[in-house]
């Protein structure tokens, strides 16, 4: 296990990428107002374009070998929204492993964007380019439970008790 701290934030990588595995590292941006609201996105491309509940995602994408989690998530945010992520410290909401055993690693961070301005990066498949994701919306935590893969409402629940901690305590 590779250990190292970046912006005061724990790096620890379980998962080498000589395992064969991979790792993941994303933000997920939330905003209090009456309630707790969390930016989740839709993967795009062909595959996704019917499939809705258990398929959205926190933005998030490949650790490289070379990469900290926290550079990681920073750079896919960017890379797949268009903006600029929030600088660091962020808040940890650990890992979580899909049922493809990939490793998703969280974290959360106080924000506000517009989702009718995203400009997501693109994949080629075959002849044609898609958008990475192709679409992201601001949900209560209820309806994010719903869209989300089910391995990453664990990062809602991690996310409530740090905000319930600090004396935070959104509906």
């Amino acid at each position: 296990m590779v250990r190292e701290t970046v912006c005061g934030l724990d790096q620890s990588h379980h998962v080498s990428v000589m395992s064969g595995l991979l790792r993941s590292a994303g933000l997920l941006p939330y905003r209090l107002s009456a309630t707790l609201e969390l930016l989740i996105a839709h993967p795009g491309g062909p595959y996704f374009a019917r499939r809705d509940n258990g398929w959205w995602s926190i933005v998030k994408g490949i650790v490289e070998a070379d990469e900290s989690d926290v550079d990681a998530a920073g750079r896919e945010f960017s890379e797949e929204t268009g903006w600029s992520p929030p600088p660091p410290p962020w808040i940890q909401l650990g890992d979580t492993t899909l049922k493809s055993r990939k490793v998703v690693v969280a974290f959360a961070v106080e924000a506000d964007f517009d989702p009718a301005s995203i400009e997501p990066g693109t994949f080629q498949l075959g002849e044609r380019r898609y958008p990475e994701i192709d679409r992201v919306e601001w949900m209560d935590q209820d309806r994010a439970r719903i869209k989300l893969n089910p391995a990453q409402g664990v990062f809602i629940d991690r996310l409530l008790a740090h905000l319930s901690a600090s004396g935070n305590n959104p509906a």
